[in-house]
């Protein structure tokens, strides 16, 4: 914080790039006709009304989800002793892979980064709990400086991946030579208890999934923002953090003996409707901007009818939110890594100097995470 108030006070402000995104889908793909099936199967004897209750399954207009395990397995019991040492095992091997990927992306980057130019880690998970802190295992696998920072953050649920990109941010402002990797890692699937006969877990069922993913962000600084591959990079300008005061009850987990219950109310499109607009508009007014600049919202899709409340409490086209659809279609919502899938998207497309990004996701606490992105040419 010091470095960053010196740099205020000397009128000096540095800004920190995103150079590469990887994404990272576990082997077992699933589509969502044989997960309708299941779900009938397991939940037919307590609801009288499933066939009705079934339609989440395809008015979330999801085609196919990826998990760290066959189908075969939620057809059992597991404690949760099982489940996390299936989650560590499974989160630290399938992060390694997503670390490699988005150092060595050629859509992105010129030329390999060495794992040793790394600074720090923020591993961001909120689906299962490790001490030592997955960074540390992941540490063991690849050949990490041992003197690169730890940084985990748990429990920010689907808003995890936007908090990691801005605590990067913020990281680089204050060291602006560095180089932070922002992993995301969640297993969803192996906190599904098969014996919880609640709606919210019916609806869980119907759209999460598991996934990883990477981003390197660099500080102005940094010897790797000559290694960008493409004419302009997303440039991050401003972030905001907000939280809603006594909305725990809205998302979250509920942690029991067998593991960890899904908390997801019915409320929360209606919620987004009434909550969102104003947030978001206070935090581009402050920067000088109005929602029509933003050329590309990098929106974490929570489910279809998340993408629906965004739209209209936004004002947004189809088009805009297409990036963000195309994720929950091919992927679902894999909680924190999810933002990251879209945000891949988008710098994936040819962008022009000077246009605006807003990446959001909205979490646990009831939150909502924001960063004000700008593509600006190399120098």
């Amino acid at each position: 914080m010091e470095n960053i108030s010196l740099q205020i006070m000397l009128g000096v402000v540095y800004m920190s790039s995103i150079l590469s995104v990887s994404t990272y889908s576990p082997p077992y793909r699933l589509e969502q006709a044989t997960t309708t099936e299941f779900a009938r199967e397991l939940f037919s004897d307590d609801f009288k009304d499933i066939e009705r209750l079934l339609t989440v399954f395809s008015n979330g207009e999801i085609k196919e989800r990826y998990f760290s395990v066959p189908l075969e397995w939620f057809e059992q019991d597991h404690t949760l002793q099982e489940r996390n040492d299936l989650y560590i095992d499974l989160a630290t091997k399938y992060s390694s892979e997503a670390i490699q990927s988005c150092l060595n992306n050629s859509n992105f980057l010129k030329k390999q980064v060495d794992v040793k130019e790394i600074d720090a880690i923020i591993l961001v998970s909120s689906t299962g709990m490790s001490t030592p802190s997955l960074d540390a295992r992941i540490m063991n696998r690849l050949p990490f400086s041992p003197h690169t920072k730890r940084i985990p953050l748990w429990g920010l649920g689907c808003a995890g991946g936007a908090s990691g990109i801005n605590r990067a941010f913020e990281y680089c402002r204050a060291f602006p030579e560095a180089n932070v990797l922002v992993v995301c890692v969640e297993l969803c699937s192996l906190t599904f208890q098969r014996n919880d006969r609640s709606k919210s877990n019916l609806i869980g069922t119907s759209l999460f999934a598991d996934g990883v993913a990477c981003a390197l962000v660099s500080g102005e600084r940094s010897l790797q923002q000559q290694n960008v591959k493409r004419a302009v990079r997303p440039v991050l300008f401003s972030t905001q953090s907000v939280l809603m005061p006594q909305s725990e009850e809205v998302m979250g987990w509920d942690v029991k003996d067998s593991g960890l219950y899904v908390v997801f109310s019915r409320d929360i499109p209606s919620i987004i409707e009434t909550w969102l607009k104003p947030s978001v508009v206070h935090f581009l007014e402050g920067e000088g901007l109005e929602l029509s600049q933003i050329h590309a919202f990098i929106a974490h899709p929570g489910g279809k009818k998340v993408l629906d409340a965004y739209q209209d409490a936004l004002g947004l086209s189809s088009r805009d939110v297409a990036n963000s659809k195309k994720i929950l279609q091919h992927y679902g919502n894999m909680s924190s890594p999810t933002v990251l899938f879209v945000l891949e998207q988008f710098m994936l497309e040819e962008k022009q100097v000077g246009d605006y990004g807003l990446l959001a996701a909205l979490g646990p606490g009831f939150s909502l995470e924001q960063a004000l992105i700008k593509w600006e040419a190399i120098h």
